[in-house]
């Protein structure tokens, strides 16, 4: 059986279109506060919804709990939400309509959290090397470690270079002024949190887990790429998770885009359809 034809279909289901609405209305507001750039990407501002909902790395001061769930509800740009919010009726209706609604929320929201922590974990990861830095300089501060750190961290401002330089300069004629070291101090802790309090957003990662169950539960089912060619959902799921893996560990595009998130929201709601449905192997079609 290769089509998925329930009993009791609705093209927008109650907690799809909820979503749809949420996640518009979000956006309508981000748009608001923060405004469009050249490019038709946001342009956030400092204090604004970004630093409040968007998720940050768990050392960033401006990481909060409730931003595992708040940055499932923004978005980047308006393809970003397009993109997004296509996939999620195009999948999420269907599973909305063989759960129902209260499983199927429940399916989309442990998605979410599953690759916001994956997603901080691949943040930590990465981000090991500058703590160590940090650390090692923070142990023994002085003016050759200084500009060690800056030299391996590559400042690209130009303003920041010489705010440095200037630093470095007066540290290095000056050694036994300790307001001098601890402004030193302060320049590598600002620039520690600058690198790590790059804002996540999106519901992609929810969306791979729908992308996900689809895949497993309907692996016949024909998915029409650029509506027209036509491939099986099983063959298009582990294309795609594929070439996540690829462009996480490679990152090819050298692109801005969190695939470890992705990851994440699959693999949960792969599990998760894989617990609910070993005991149920009709349901598969």
């Amino acid at each position: 059986m290769t089509e998925f034809r329930p009993g009791r279909f609705q093209i927008l289901p109650v907690i799809i279109k909820n979503l749809l609405i949420i996640n518009g209305l979000v956006f309508l507001a981000q748009l608001t506060i923060d405004g469009l750039a050249p490019g038709g990407e946001l342009s956030p501002r400092d204090g604004t919804m970004s630093d409040l909902f968007a998720l940050h790395h768990i050392l960033s001061p401006l990481f909060k709990p409730w931003q595992l769930v708040t940055h499932l509800f923004m978005h980047g740009s308006l393809l970003h939400i397009f993109g997004n919010m296509f996939a999620l009726w195009m999948f999420g209706s269907i599973l909305e309509n063989l759960w129902g609604p209260k499983r199927f929320l429940l399916f989309y929201i442990m998605c979410g959290l599953g690759a916001a922590v994956l997603h901080l974990a691949s943040l930590y990861y990465e981000s090991m090397p500058l703590l160590a830095d940090i650390a090692r300089f923070k142990a023994q501060p002085n003016p050759e470690a200084f500009y060690l750190f800056f030299e391996k961290n590559q400042i690209a401002s130009e303003s920041a270079v010489r705010d440095l330089n200037k630093i470095l300069n007066e540290w290095r004629n000056n050694m036994a002024d300790p307001a001098i070291r601890n402004e030193a101090i302060n320049a590598v802790t600002d620039y520690a949190h600058l690198r790590l309090s790059g804002a996540t957003v999106g519901a992609s990662g929810a969306v791979f887990g729908c992308l996900a169950a689809f895949g497993y539960l309907f692996p016949n089912n024909y998915i029409y790429l650029y509506f027209f060619v036509p491939m099986k959902a099983k063959w298009f799921v582990m294309l795609y998770i594929g070439l996540e893996l690829y462009w996480s560990y490679e990152n090819s595009a050298g692109d801005n885009v969190a695939h470890f998130a992705h990851l994440g929201g699959a693999l949960v709601g792969f599990l998760l359809v894989f617990f609910w449905n070993r005991t149920n192997r009709r349901q598969f079609y």
